[in-house]
């Protein structure tokens, strides 16, 4: 084997435990958690959404019920 064979099947092995500790083996893989943490992300980003539009509508009712006794 020459030493560019050894070179090659050495990185080989390196990527290929990277790609073990990527996807997990057995147990969810940081590529697994990453998604996990990204979906959580977003419902709390569409939560947040929601909370503001009811936020919005009872400060637009606010306004309206401030104008109407006003006149």
């Amino acid at each position: 084997m020459t030493e560019f064979e050894g070179n090659v099947l050495a990185d080989l092995s390196v990527l290929k435990s990277q790609m073990k500790q990527l996807m997990g083996v057995g147990q969810p893989g940081r590529l697994n958690q990453l998604e996990d943490r990204v979906a959580q992300h977003e419902r709390s980003v569409q939560r947040m959404k929601g909370l503001l539009g009811a936020g919005g509508a009872v400060l637009a009712m606010l306004h309206l019920a401030i104008d109407y006794f006003r006149r």
